[in-house]
């Protein structure tokens, strides 16, 4: 049993420690990938190529899914692992915007979707395999060892990023060195196919190839007969949505929100971040253990209530903790946007491509990339937008009708007087250093945290206890990753939107509260409790 949940829980934790290195990488990667976009541009590219791996997700469930519940759980995730150490070596070997042009973050894209499809493949059966090798009073325990990978592979991820600077230097490590942690994938690789080479195939499966009992059409037994269907929906609507709200919000929009948004510098925040990730490493398996003693259910309600009901008043004390500057001046000198509601965007974006010219979206484009919250103002139809700094006036510009070198032109010139005003008026360019105190923000996130390690946990026993072996693989696998792939990857790029359009730095947090309240209600009227079910059936 040790080689069995040491084997797949190192070999997902390689598979997500390939899909994290994007994080604490972005903003280079917006540099990098898509040179000559604005900040804010930039920044949507970011957040879109995070999101473009996992919306591929669901269509990596799919297919592995078929082929696990066809051909078996091992072979399965030896495509996987593999799959996953190519996409995420040749991010490394890829050329810049400067050097190929468009097609460089073409390229890159299309290795964050290669991504996306093995990692849909990759968690199912991991989390398949353990449960199915496991006795069933120890099973909560033994998969929770697949949930801590996610914790190991962001923390080798943000280890890596870190080290790899410290070594190299900032100007090396944007021009070459953040090439480094993609292309040391290759040794992971390499680990994990010895190790996984050495499995045999799960119990469960082999018993019920040899009685013949094996799916010939998983995709229609699992979305077109109403009782699969239908424990499809509840896992989708409780488990799934959960994680995809609480636990990204915890653990990666709470990153870009700390570091983007309030300007925390990028060191400190992956400090902050590693001593979050390995402190919760251990209470997945705590969590885990627990739901063998007194159910999934009740462990994972009440850590989804906890984590929503901590998201508003943590992310405003983490403000206060990290940039306490920021947080005086929104008091001293609020700002407001006075502009004519029909020429302001939704500015979701997420290639980066959308220029966003016209006066208002140049005004809140600069202010959200400030972390400045503001109060929107209609103004009369047509006229140019005005920023008010407290008692300060700062005229944008319309740019719907430039293109290329005049409008970037334009965009710096607005961007230029409203910073110089945010500056007169008090507000800090980043948070200073000496005034950030690390161990609130580490104290809060780790609120956070308890939530989402209660929730996740036991979540890999109860999925794999919801449906019956012979289509397991491919009715767990897709709900699961249209839940963390849709609902969690499209997170930060969508509740960012949510705050240039509204103007609040916290507003975008009524994406993860809404989907967490939502999921409360599902666990409690919905999930059945699915402790000891025979895995067998």
């Amino acid at each position: 049993m040790f080689l069995v949940v040491a084997a797949s829980a190192a070999g997902t934790a390689f598979e997500w420690y390939d899909f994290f290195v994007f994080v604490p990488l972005a903003t280079i990667i917006a540099k990098t990938f898509a040179a000559g976009l604005n900040e804010a541009a930039g920044y949507f590219f970011a957040l879109g190529a995070f999101a473009a791996g996992f919306a591929f997700r669901p269509l990596g469930a799919l297919i592995f899914g078929r082929i696990g519940d066809r051909n078996g759980r091992k072979g399965a995730f030896l495509v996987t692992v593999s799959l996953m150490g190519l996409a995420t070596f040749l991010i490394g070997c890829l050329p810049t915007f400067a050097q190929a042009g468009i097609i460089s973050p073409i390229l890159f894209i299309g290795m964050r979707m290669a991504q996306g499809v093995a990692l849909g493949g990759e968690y199912g059966g991991a989390a398949i395999y353990v449960a199915e090798h496991a006795q069933p009073n120890h099973r909560g325990l033994m998969t929770s060892f697949i949930q801590t990978s996610a914790a190991i592979g962001l923390t080798a991820a943000l280890l890596v990023t870190l080290i790899t600077r410290a070594a190299v230097g900032e100007t090396a490590f944007a021009a070459w060195g953040w090439r480094i942690p993609f292309l040391g994938s290759a040794g992971l690789l390499a680990v994990s196919l010895w190790v996984r080479l050495k499995l045999t195939e799960s119990p469960a499966f082999s018993a019920l190839k040899q009685s013949g009992g094996r799916s010939e059409r998983p995709y229609v037994e699992s979305f077109l007969q109403w009782p699969n269907l239908k424990t499809v929906l509840i896992a989708l609507t409780s488990m799934m949505v959960a994680q995809g709200a609480v636990w990204y919000c915890a653990f990666f929009y709470a990153q870009f929100f700390i570091e983007r948004v309030i300007k925390t510098p990028a060191a400190m925040v992956n400090t902050i971040m590693i001593a979050v990730v390995v402190s919760s490493a251990p209470l997945y398996v705590l969590f885990g253990w627990l739901s063998d003693r007194i159910g999934r259910k009740v462990v994972m309600t009440l850590g989804t209530a906890l984590a929503t009901a901590a998201l508003f008043p943590g992310f405003v004390m983490i403000t206060q903790a990290a940039n306490p500057e920021l947080v005086a001046a929104q008091a001293r000198a609020p700002v407001v946007v006075y502009a004519d509601p029909a020429q302001c965007s939704l500015q979701f974006d997420l290639v980066g491509k959308a220029q966003f010219r016209s006066s208002c979206d140049v005004a809140k484009s600069v202010l959200s990339g400030a972390g400045v919250s503001y109060r929107n103002e209609a103004a009369p139809a047509g006229a140019v937008a005005v920023v008010r700094i407290a008692n300060t006036s700062i005229l944008s510009a319309d740019g719907r009708t430039l293109a290329g070198a005049p409008l970037k032109a334009l965009k710096d010139g607005v961007a230029g007087r409203i910073k110089a005003g945010l500056r007169a008026a008090g507000y800090p360019e980043s948070a200073p250093p000496a005034k950030v105190d690390m161990w609130k923000v580490y104290l809060i996130l780790m609120v956070f945290a308890v939530g989402a390690a209660a929730l996740y946990g036991p979540q890999a026993a109860c999925l794999v206890e919801l449906f019956p072996t012979r289509i397991r693989y491919t009715a767990l696998s897709v709900p699961y990753h249209i839940g963390t792939g849709w609902v969690g990857g499209f997170l930060p790029a969508t509740a960012y939107a949510m705050v240039v359009a509204k103007g609040d730095i916290y507003f975008g947090l009524w994406y993860p509260v809404i989907g967490g309240a939502l999921a409360v209600l599902a666990f409690i009227f919905l999930l059945p409790e699915t402790r000891g079910r025979d895995l067998n059936l």
